[in-house]
């Protein structure tokens, strides 16, 4: 092993032992804010916006890592949405904590069993699922429907996985059921560069990275009122695409093909 990459290897298990130490400290600070403010913030806006804090701080404290946030301000806080994003790493989620936007997110039941970080996704009210399973799928969809009838946004990746190349994977419907069904308008994240920070299917630290994430504008309900489903789904897709750095670039390469064929 070449010796960068014990480094890589000694910060990467060093960070984790941080994350996981600071975690009881954050999740018994999370639980007095729980006790504090159950009985008038039924929304757990406050809890919420904690739990934004708690993952900023470990992104805060990796010298090597920054994130650039764009377009922060289309976001209000009056308003709730089916919230979708690209999925391309395990930090795409401290990467959407960046916006300090309260939300429920929809994850694997795996993560759910996690001591303290599982046990905090239970105290915000996440909503657990259970891929391939039909009722956990229905329970899924019905808890995010509450949600959006109490003016509480919910946080979905609809390509269901991680990409590992960057080139965002077709979406599945959820999301866009669920917006279509109770009407409410769809926000589109953008990640970029989070799987080159943070490979799939890796935890070890690669270096100095620059992650970013952009908030397009919302997709109000009247815009896809009358399409089906499949159309939203695509339309959304299409509209992610078009600023993730992968895409961008396999789209330079087909003009410049393109300009070489017509040339010939």
């Amino acid at each position: 092993m070449h010796f960068k990459q014990s480094v890589n290897l000694f910060l990467t298990y060093l960070y984790l032992a941080f994350v996981a130490i600071t975690s009881i400290f954050f999740y018994a600070l999370s639980c007095l804010i729980w006790l504090a403010t159950a009985g008038f913030d039924k929304r757990k806006v406050i809890l919420n916006l904690y739990a934004s804090l708690w993952a900023s701080f470990y992104i805060w404290c990796m010298p090597i890592w920054s994130v650039t946030v764009k377009g922060r301000g289309r976001m209000d806080m009056k308003k709730n949405y089916v919230i979708v994003s690209n999925h391309q790493s395990q930090l795409d989620i401290l990467v959407i904590y960046r916006l300090f936007f309260p939300m429920r997110w929809v994850s694997k039941a795996e993560v759910f069993r996690l001591p303290v970080i599982g046990w905090n996704m239970r105290l915000n009210g996440y909503i657990k699922l259970k891929r391939g399973d039909k009722e956990s799928i229905t329970r899924m969809m019905e808890r995010c429907e509450n949600l959006l009838k109490n003016n509480i946004s919910v946080m979905l990746f609809p390509e269901g996985t991680r990409s590992k190349t960057g080139i965002v994977k077709p979406f599945k419907p959820g999301a866009f059921v669920l917006a279509k069904k109770m009407k409410k308008p769809i926000l589109p994240l953008v990640i970029n560069n989070t799987k080159n920070t943070l490979p799939k299917h890796s935890m070890q630290l690669t270096g100095r990275h620059d992650m970013s994430i952009t908030v397009l504008d919302e997709i109000p309900y009247d815009r896809f009122q009358a399409m089906e489903i499949e159309e939203i789904s695509t339309m959304v897709r299409e509209r992610i695409a078009s600023y993730v750095n992968e895409h961008i670039k396999l789209e330079q390469e087909k003009q410049i093909e393109k300009q070489t064929h017509s040339a010939g």
